[in-house]
């Protein structure tokens, strides 16, 4: 049997915000942002991948560094993946969200966001192959984690019903 020819079942996550989740297994990982950003990590050797998803950029305090800060979040995926075995050398980064909508909030929590994500991960030598950030659309967002596949949609607004447990037409 070829690669082209064997297909691997994956199961499927939802994150939500203020998480991180390594999958060792395949797995289909999905979440949706506005101004949060989410950081896809892929270690092309061993064929995993882990997600965070936060709402912030940085815990100005040590005892407040949660998974809802980015500056923490990205932080603890690195950890995480190479507590499960991955080297730095062999881990790339995606990052997606970070919108931002003036008519809700004056300050660009989006854009500080991304940059926190990039500021971690450029100190850590973790190198960003894509972005799909900014603008002023929500994102929902798909990553096949053994493949390192990632489907973006973009959305006008976020609807109750694309957050899990879904409910309705989406």
């Amino acid at each position: 049997m070829t690669d082209e020819t064997y297909e691997v079942i994956a199961s499927n996550y939802f994150l939500e915000p203020g998480y991180i989740f390594v999958a060792t297994k395949p797995t289909v990982i999905s979440t949706v942002t506005g101004s949060s950003v989410v950081v896809c990590i892929h270690d092309r050797k061993l064929k995993i991948g882990g997600v965070n998803h936060f709402l912030y950029p940085k815990a100005e305090k040590k005892e407040e560094a949660t998974a809802l800060f980015g500056n923490a979040a990205t932080l603890n995926l690195i950890r995480m993946m190479i507590d499960n075995g991955s080297k730095t050398k062999h881990l790339e980064a995606q990052i997606m969200g970070g919108a931002h909508n003036p008519e809700i909030s004056p300050i660009n929590m989006g854009r500080m966001n991304v940059m926190a994500a990039r500021r971690v991960l450029t100190k850590r030598g973790i190198r960003i192959v894509s972005e799909d950030v900014g603008g002023n659309k929500g994102r929902k967002i798909v990553f096949h984690t053994n493949i390192n596949e990632i489907a973006i949609l973009k959305v006008d607004r976020l609807r109750k019903s694309d957050w899990y447990p879904y409910e309705g037409h989406r």
